[in-house]
């Protein structure tokens, strides 16, 4: 382990975090996910937005900015903006945590405007201040965090948002934590590459059911297409291209599992102009057609809806298929369930 941790630490110093951009929907004030370990979107990253992270069932080494240290099942841990951050767990080859991560993200800005008009919420901003290198937590508050945390997934409105400002009523609250990050450490992030990524990522977001061309991001950005195309992938850790079909496939599967609308109809409201050039780049993403994709959403839904005798009796049934290897006709891919 020892030998483990000092390649880790070899990887903090030598190595610049990726941008992460993380995106709420218009209703929403913060963004909740729970993930499997591994995943993409959890590595050695940096991204403006204060992080709320909870590891469920796991153990590891936490390595936040110049921090490294052990976590266990249970850690609770706020990250503040512009820090880099990554929690590992050593695993083996093709094994998978399932469910070990709880993240909140959410900009502290936001919270600082809305105190305006809700003076009470400005008796959290010292808290942010202090999180701003890093907080775990320990205690009652962990406990009370943790348990909030995974309330916040399924409440929807009001709820949720109430949900939000009591967690950060209870860990603002609390004296029981420690500090992460020294306050010497500072990330090797260029201020100004940052501001100009964030632009071309917001203008990416706005543009991308489009015809959007990496022309027109580059002109936006002062840049050659050859000067932003590197400049992108060094930033975000994508190409300009998969990040824009990302995009595309993930509002493609919204709209799978949540519309009636056709799958033709989908692919050009997903900013494809070729059923083809859908299908292709939705496969390559998913391991699956869109409609197989559709099919197993619905089937997923139904399931719960029904209450987990059906759910169980599911299961075995898509065990019988993959031992047989055909779902109509064709190899299950059980990677289209991520849509």
């Amino acid at each position: 382990m020892a030998g483990w941790l000092a390649r880790r630490d070899l990887l903090v110093t030598d190595t610049p975090p990726v941008f992460e951009h993380v995106v709420t929907q218009a209703s929403d004030t913060f963004l909740w996910r729970h993930d499997d370990y591994p995943c993409e979107r959890n590595g050695w990253n940096i991204h403006p937005e204060f992080e709320i992270h909870l590891i469920t069932n796991a153990a590891g080494v936490a390595l936040v900015g110049d921090h490294i240290g052990r976590f266990a099942p249970g850690h609770l841990s706020i990250v503040g903006g512009g820090l880099p951050h990554d929690w590992v767990t050593d695993l083996g080859p093709s094994e998978v945590v399932r469910g070990r991560d709880v993240v909140l993200q959410f900009d502290a800005d936001r919270v600082g405007r809305a105190g305006a008009a809700f003076p009470e919420l400005l008796e959290v901003l010292p808290f942010l201040a202090r999180a701003q290198r890093g907080l775990a937590f320990h205690g009652a508050a962990r406990a009370a965090g943790a348990s909030l945390m995974e309330r916040i997934g399924p409440a929807r409105g009001v709820e949720r948002l109430a949900l939000f400002v009591q967690l950060l009523h209870v860990l603002s609250r609390t004296k029981d934590y420690t500090h992460l990050s020294s306050e010497r450490f500072t990330p090797v992030v260029d201020p100004a590459a940052l501001d100009l990524i964030q632009r071309a990522l917001a203008y990416v977001l706005d543009h991308f059911i489009t015809d959007l061309r990496i022309g027109d991001v580059a002109a936006m950005a002062g840049m050659t297409e050859s000067t932003f195309s590197r400049f992108f992938k060094r930033n975000t850790g994508n190409s300009f291209t998969d990040h824009v079909t990302k995009l595309r496939v993930s509002r493609a599967c919204n709209l799978l599992a949540h519309s009636s609308l056709p799958v033709t109809s989908i692919c050009y409201e997903a900013g494809y102009s070729n059923i083809s050039n859908f299908n292709r780049n939705f496969r390559k993403q998913r391991g699956d057609t869109p409609s197989a994709c559709r099919r197993l959403a619905r089937c997923r839904t139904w399931c719960i809806h029904a209450g987990p005798p059906v759910m169980a009796r599911a299961r075995r049934s898509l065990a019988l298929r993959q031992i047989t290897g055909f779902l109509h006709r064709r190899p299950l891919n059980r990677a289209a369930a991520g849509c």
